[in-house]
């Protein structure tokens, strides 16, 4: 196992009626900026969850941020944060209300000229507007870790940042949001996770006994509750689970003294900016063909995987190591989740050279956990995935 350190500041209550709490959390002297996406916080009764508990607070609200949080949206809710002189965000709904927070936690504070330098130039950021979160649709892990990703339709980019600086204060986890959210929500979120795991964890031996355990115990969690919570999102047994997971996959924890991936979502995010497919979509489409096309140093783990988590006993590793993969696009079929980009467009002929020209305009010339992948192989990733 590789050193490493492990520090997460993020304070996290979990449990029915949690939201409540959220006076005790946030001090009154601040001038709150509840943001917000398209408005279904209103139908559930979060938004009056919130509002109630900050009935004595100072709020002003942006709602609008789009599912994929836009740029030009974030900008206008720049302008709020400087007009109202605003000092503490909330961030209230799914990973992209609180990804888009987190790019306003660096922007109200960042020196620069254009705030896009944030995500183009990795400037490094060492202070943010402080925030918390209370999550309605588990998924990403944003309300426990540091990253955000952050789409521009202008330029057809969507690209990642974080740092230190931008770990929530405090995030409020009440399962009982899971019941108000669409299936195609949850299935979205459990192959989130799912993924998350698998970039930490589908990589090769590292001796990181109790990490595999941790990241194979998640996968085979969100198994056991896809059915379930699929069916009926109002079991909170399953819906609490499933929230939960969706954290612990990428809080920071099962990636200490391992190697990690993340290829399949730097090759992802280019689909989404290119086609607006669901993020989750986009990782299901490139997540089998990425193992198939690096099979040969995945198998190990891949076959370790197909034993622990799918119970797979028969054949040597490489049978096994195929089987993991077949397991894993059959896990998406069974969300719901096609696994093929022609099934989401029929503009997709010449998109894998697009993909590779801009990683190598970017110089990405060396992704995946043993940094070996480039913009050619890429491009071959992208075609099996058509």
């Amino acid at each position: 196992m590789n050193n490493f350190e492990y520090k997460n500041p993020t304070k996290i209550l979990f449990g029915k009626g949690k939201i409540e709490k959220l006076s005790q959390e946030v001090s009154k002297q601040y001038n709150i900026l509840l943001l917000y996406g398209g408005g279904s916080i209103k139908k559930n009764g979060v938004y009056n969850q919130v509002m109630n508990a900050l009935s004595e607070h100072k709020v002003v609200e942006f709602g609008g941020i789009p599912p994929n949080p836009e740029y030009s949206v974030l900008m206008e809710a720049l302008k709020v944060i400087k007009e109202e002189k605003i000092d503490f965000l909330l961030a209230v709904g799914g990973g992209s209300v609180i990804d888009g927070t987190k790019f306003l936690s660096a922007a109200a504070l960042f020196d620069g000229e254009e705030p896009w330098d944030i995500m183009t130039k990795r400037a490094p950021i060492n202070k943010g507007m402080p925030f918390g979160t209370v999550l309605t649709l588990p998924a990403t892990g944003s309300e426990m870790n540091s990253g955000f990703v952050i789409n521009r339709e202008e330029t057809k980019e969507k690209l990642s940042a974080g740092g230190d600086a931008f770990y929530p204060q405090f995030s409020i986890l009440d399962p009982e949001v899971v019941k108000s959210i669409p299936q195609r929500l949850i299935a979205n979120g459990i192959a989130d996770a799912y993924t998350h795991v698998l970039e930490q964890y589908m990589t090769y031996p590292m001796g990181g006994l109790l990490q595999d355990r941790f990241a194979e115990g998640i996968l085979q969690t969100l198994i056991e509750i896809a059915p379930v919570v699929m069916k009926d999102s109002s079991d909170y047994k399953a819906a609490s689970n499933f929230m939960w997971s969706c954290t612990m996959a990428l809080n920071g924890l099962i990636s200490k003294g391992v190697p990690e991936d993340w290829a399949t979502h730097m090759m992802g995010h280019e689909l989404t900016a290119l086609f607006g497919i669901d993020h989750a979509r986009t990782l299901a489409i490139l997540a089998p063909n990425h193992f198939l096309y690096n099979f040969e140093a995945k198998k190990a783990k891949l076959a370790q995987y197909a034993e622990r988590v799918w119970n797979v006993t028969e054949g040597d590793e490489d049978q096994k190591a195929k089987v993991g993969i077949k397991k894993t696009e059959e896990f998406f079929h069974s969300l719901g989740i096609k696994t093929k980009l022609s099934e989401y467009t029929d503009n997709y002929e010449g998109v894998a050279e697009e993909i590779a020209k801009r990683f190598t305009d970017r110089k990405w010339f060396g992704l995946g956990e043993n940094r070996s992948l480039k913009p050619e192989d890429v491009k071959k990733i992208v075609e099996m995935s058509y």
